[in-house]
């Protein structure tokens, strides 16, 4: 079972300057559409292909997150991650939809108009 991390300890960690890598796992269109910021994007049927290359550091602080508490695709990602050797790997299970609902900033063009 991956970690997870809610979105009051993300936000604290983020305020205070945690060295932190952000993941989004959704479709690239959403990704571009809105991100927590500094997210990059990294979609499941690409983590084998681009992980090394997008997060070099397997000990790095890894949060993974997709649009919301129905979608999976973090999880996905997460186990992904792992079983790629990375040793610091969360998920954050409210994800981009929760992030936008607190209203916290984002990245990108528009907010998410409906949840996931």
């Amino acid at each position: 079972m991956i970690p997870t991390i809610t979105r009051e300890q993300l936000q604290r960690k983020l305020e205070h300057g945690g060295n932190v890598t952000l993941v989004e796992t959704g479709p690239e269109s959403d990704y571009h559409d809105s991100h927590v910021p500094s997210a990059i994007h990294l979609p499941p049927d690409q983590v084998r292909e681009l992980a090394t290359q997008l997060l070099p550091d397997k000990e790095a602080e890894i949060v993974v997150y997709c649009g919301g508490p129905t979608c999976n695709a973090s999880e996905i990602v997460a186990g992904e991650l792992v079983a790629l050797g990375y040793t610091n790997v969360r998920v954050y299970k409210g994800g981009k939809w929760e992030w936008i609902e607190a209203g916290l900033p984002t990245e990108g063009g528009v907010p998410l108009a409906t949840p996931y």
